[in-house]
Order: C-alpha cells, then structure tokens, then sequence
C-alpha cells in the first residue's frame, strides 16, 4: 500500500468507521459461532471490536510487521498468524465462521481471490458462513490506492464465483459505496470441537 493509504488504515476515522458502520452492516443477522477466522486484518480495525464476538478470534496477516503489531497490541485476546489466505495453514472444517473485510481488492486478481473463497470453504465446517465487505470503486477510492494492487469486486459475479468456491447460495448487495456478502457452507452447523 501507498504511504497515504497505510495513514488511512491505521487512523482512527477508519477504526470507528470500521467498528461503527461497515463490521454491524456485514455482519447483521449473521451468526458467527464459537471459532472464527479473520482474513488480512492489516492494522486491526475490524479485528478489535471482532475479538468481542466469538468465543476464539484467529486473525492471519501475510505482512509480518502489521502481524507481530498486532500480537503486540491484542495479546490472548487473539490468535494472529503470519501466513497467505489463499493457502491457509489450517485443517479442513475448523472455523465455524471466516470473515474479510476490505481486504480482497489488495488481491492481484480475480484468480486470488478465487483461491481465497475455495480456502474459505476448506476450514469451515459444515453450516459455517463466510462474510465480510469490500469497497466499490469510485474516482476517490481509486486515488487512495494509486500504485497499490487494486482489483475490484464485481457485485454482479460475485455470487457465481463463491458458488464455484463450494458456497452454493450466496447474499450479495452493494450499497453507499461498499459490497457486502455472506454464503453458508451446505450442511447442518455442528458444534465445535475446541
């Protein structure tokens, strides 16, 4: 990321936004469970009021810097792992819940965020959803990331391609600026094993 888009994530504008608007619209009527798995938290704005949310909070972060920032500043309260969410380190059905939030569109391409929907769907269990919100393009949105990895969500492909991914339904609106989605996995939610 550009050193003026770095100074947005990190601010606290962007936390309240975050904490106070995009995580209640993304997750509204969403139950998460007991083990949720966070997805390229960057500075944490999403993943701070997430950690009061579940049960057990794991957050995997592929910039080691802004991991170990975040293991500093959230202790027990979450599991933060350095690592990449198209190839997550983690047993298949083992988070009732996988979450992103304004992450997938620093992904370099439609194929890698493909592979992150297949991942998601690896480490659930069965019954468990995947949510979480991007921004849609607008002139402003695209200055802010002048010279970073930028690839849009498309809301309108969006449905087929998490189908693809082994999440046959899928909830998709866009709105003021934001996409937002959910999609269960087929089955019964089971209980965790932790």
């Amino acid at each position: 990321m550009n050193r003026y888009h770095q100074w947005i994530c990190r601010s606290r504008k962007w936390a309240g936004l975050m904490a106070d608007s995009v995580l209640p619209a993304a997750l509204a009527g969403i139950d998460l469970g007991d083990r949720v798995l966070e997805l390229g938290p960057g500075y944490g704005a999403s993943t701070r009021p997430l950690a009061g949310r579940t049960a057990a909070l794991t957050a995997i972060e592929p910039d080691p810097v802004l991991a170990r920032r975040l293991r500093r500043e959230l202790g027990q309260r979450v599991t933060v792992v350095e690592g990449d969410a198209r190839a997550l380190p983690f047993p298949a059905a083992s988070f009732s819940a996988v979450v992103c939030f304004t992450m997938l569109h620093h992904l370099p391409g439609g194929g890698a965020q493909d592979e992150l929907f297949a991942e998601a769907a690896r480490v659930l269990r069965p019954g468990g959803v995947l949510a979480g919100s991007d921004s849609q393009p607008s002139l402003r949105w695209r200055l802010i990331h002048l010279g970073d990895i930028c690839t849009p969500v498309d809301p309108g492909t969006l449905p087929g391609r998490l189908a693809r991914a082994g999440f046959p339904q899928a909830r998709v609106h866009a709105t003021g600026g934001r996409l937002f989605f959910a999609a269960h996995l087929p089955g019964e939610r089971t209980p965790g094993h932790d």
